[in-house]
């Protein structure tokens, strides 16, 4: 059983948590290279008897910067916070980055919340780890700071894997290019995806196969086309199969991108239900048929590749 874990929205953390080892960043996916820096972590909490707490921001700082990134995200906030619960965070606290936010000097973040407010006893962050007005403050910086507000500071190699740096952007490229299997491999978990079940246009009940249509928000958008997928019902134990098409629905003439997805040998009512899917494996490209049935001979087509690779 994964403990409870305090969420603090401000640096304004009780004294419990102060003097803790502290892990500054994104954190987007909770990835293998983000999993080997808690169980770093892990050990030094260990060795101290101390506290392990992560500063997160929210939105993402790229997204505050570029408003035009919409699909940028491999876990929502409360996935994330899940993901982290699990390697051992006791405590979150995630700031609200805005324009305020953003303005702060890098030696006002470091002297008055990483060392007034936090009292940060070890501090791990990434290399390109970046902060204060105008990105100004970097690991360096950190550095040179360290004997001035009593802290140290953690900066592990990044893992490597296929000659390249495990990160999230790596994994979004990955999961765009549609290379499922190794994204998964890197997140040690199948990639999901979150959302409410809508009301859409029924043409899935119309022609046998019934879809339950969700917003995929601000995730990040993977190769168009059809994917083995399980899913959860929140509240309910119960793992259930399927396929899902994400795309826009070339046949129907669709101009939003929707994640529609049909469940294996399931009758019921879903609408407005929170449901998880778990992409499992890459079937198809989306592609555009001439007519109805010929879409619908390729959806039986799909669910015989599908019901194998769930197998």
């Amino acid at each position: 059983m994964v403990k409870k874990i305090k969420n603090y929205k401000n640096f304004n953390i009780l004294s419990k948590h102060r003097k803790s080892i502290i892990l500054i960043g994104n954190f987007d996916g909770v990835h293998f290279g983000h999993q080997k820096l808690f169980k770093l972590a892990r050990r030094y909490k260990k060795k101290l008897r101390s506290k392990i707490g992560v500063i997160t921001f929210e939105p993402m700082p790229k997204m505050f910067f570029n408003q035009n990134i919409k699909n940028f995200r491999i876990s929502s906030l409360k996935q994330k916070e899940i993901l982290l619960m699990k390697q051992g965070v006791d405590f979150i606290i995630t700031k609200k980055f805005d324009k305020k936010f953003s303005k702060i000097k890098y030696l006002s973040f470091i002297k008055n919340i990483l060392y007034k407010k936090i009292n940060a006893k070890y501090i791990f962050v990434s290399n390109n780890f970046r902060f204060g007005n105008k990105r100004e403050g970097n690991v360096k910086k950190l550095i040179l700071n360290e004997k001035n507000f009593n802290y140290k500071i953690i900066k592990p190699k990044p893992i490597i894997s296929k000659r390249k740096i495990v990160s999230s952007t790596h994994i979004r490229k990955l999961l765009s290019k549609g290379n499922l299997n190794y994204a998964n491999k890197l997140l040690v978990r199948n990639w999901s995806i979150e959302g409410l079940v809508q009301k859409g246009r029924q043409m899935g009940k119309k022609i046998g196969f019934p879809t339950c249509n969700l917003d995929i928000k601000n995730y990040v958008i993977p190769k168009l086309g059809v994917y083995a997928v399980r899913i959860r019902i929140k509240n309910s134990n119960k793992i259930l199969k399927g396929i899902a098409n994400i795309g826009f629905r070339p046949t129907f003439n669709q101009k939003k991108i929707l994640l529609e997805v049909h469940i294996f040998n399931f009758s019921g009512n879903l609408y407005n239900k929170v449901l998880t899917i778990d992409f499992i494996s890459f079937i198809r490209n989306e592609k555009k048929f001439k007519n109805i049935n010929q879409l619908k001979k390729q959806i039986s087509s799909d669910l015989v590749m599908a019901k194998k690779s769930l197998n």
